[in-house]
């Protein structure tokens, strides 16, 4: 039995040489779907730098929010004049506040993140004092460095070889981090061009079909069919080469539209026409365009997009934007902002925009503040409170 376990032993297994991955590979015949990349230079080089849709809805949304005014107040207070307020109006030599705030909504609109640096002032007795110089950096540059407990320690900001690192640890945080939701990230947002990525992929390849339908004449391509002599039904290597030759030269392309074609030694032309599906690509291209729209909250009625009737008239589409897209994005920003200068300065101010200088915004509130003025059974200071206006100092 010892020397039947040897032999058993000695058995040799035959060599397979085969791919581990083989049996998980498949091999179906159908095409693949040639997505665009989803960093976010590619996005946006995609999105916004080439495609019309998604320039006009993350510029629409950033300059309609940039144009906002804000205001400053505290518990107490409305402020007039306010250093914070002077920096947000000119916060660098380069930049108003529109300017700035359009670069910080765009950022948010097309990474999902908005980063803003600030420029150490004067220090004061009570603190580090409130910057000399605000700046929004690029996100595409920028990577947070997690600490052991998870949260940021420090920002690296990279253009080529070179980098710098912003030092979270210890006094007042340099770089204000502002980020949309992401449900699986702990640290950078989720864009709209991110969610639109698809939509953006079917618009452009459908300008790019309907551009090469414009290059070949504008209708369909057909066949040229050649019926030899005595039965040939092939064109020798000089014929052919010499046939595609003058079709290209020739008969391709927009400045040879409408152009006759001379056939010759048995050739004869077969137009082919648009198939259902060609039909279509209209459709298709309004398709990806409402879902680019929607993507960024800008109702399909305000870009110009034919075939939406969710709203009544232009009046409501414009009031709906500002409610449901402008105004969330400027809150936000407004009180992440807040928060971040208030820590330099040690005063509890809040930046928030002016609902009351909002021309698509005044009939609702010329409503509410009828609603409040007739409420008697509400004190001066609670209607005040209700408007979002801070209490009347007390009469001596």
């Amino acid at each position: 039995m010892v020397f039947d376990f040897l032999k058993r032993a000695q058995v040799q297994v035959p060599e397979q040489k085969a791919s581990a991955a083989g049996p998980v590979i498949n091999y179906s015949g159908t095409g693949r779907v040639a997505w665009s990349p989803r960093d976010v230079v590619s996005l946006t080089k995609a999105g916004f730098l080439g495609n019309p849709i998604g320039f006009r809805a993350v510029k629409l949304i950033a300059e309609t929010a940039a144009a906002l005014p804000v205001i400053l107040q505290d518990c107490d207070r409305r402020y007039e004049a306010h250093p914070l307020l002077s920096l947000v109006a000119r916060p660098n030599p380069m930049q108003g506040r529109a300017e700035l705030f359009e670069a910080i909504y765009g950022q948010l609109l097309l990474s999902g993140n908005g980063y803003v640096e600030a420029v150490p002032g004067l220090a004061t007795a009570g603190g580090a004092g409130l910057p000399s110089e605000l700046h929004v950096l690029r996100s595409d540059r920028m990577s947070l460095v997690p600490g052991p407990d998870g949260w940021p320690i420090a920002y690296d900001y990279t253009v080529g070889n070179r980098k710098h690192r912003f030092d979270m640890a210890g006094g007042q945080a340099p770089i204000c981090h502002i980020k949309n939701f992401h449900p699986q990230d702990d640290h950078y947002g989720f864009s709209p061009m991110q969610a639109a990525a698809v939509a953006v992929d079917v618009h452009v390849s459908a300008s790019r079909w309907s551009k090469a339908l414009l290059d070949n004449a504008a209708r369909p391509s057909g066949a040229i069919v050649y019926r030899g002599a005595d039965g040939q039904s092939a064109l020798s290597p000089d014929q052919y080469d010499r046939l595609v030759s003058e079709m290209e030269a020739h008969h391709q392309g927009a400045r040879n539209a409408g152009r006759p074609m001379l056939l010759e030694g048995g050739l004869d032309w077969k137009p082919m026409g648009f198939s259902p599906s060609d039909m279509e690509f209209q459709k298709t291209k309004e398709a990806a365009a409402r879902e680019i729209a929607i993507a960024f909250g800008v109702p399909p009625m305000l870009m110009g997009i034919p075939g939406d009737a969710t709203y009544a008239n232009y009046q409501e589409a414009n009031r709906a934007f500002y409610r449901l897209t402008v105004l969330p994005l400027v809150s936000k920003v407004s009180a992440s902002l807040s928060l971040w200068l208030s820590g330099f300065t040690g005063e509890e101010v809040l930046l928030k925009p002016d609902l009351d200088q909002v021309p698509a915004l005044a009939a609702e509130r010329d409503q509410q503040w009828a609603r409040v003025g007739a409420a008697e059974f509400l004190s001066k200071a609670e209607k005040r409170a209700l408007l979002g206006l801070p209490p009347l100092a007390e009469e001596a």
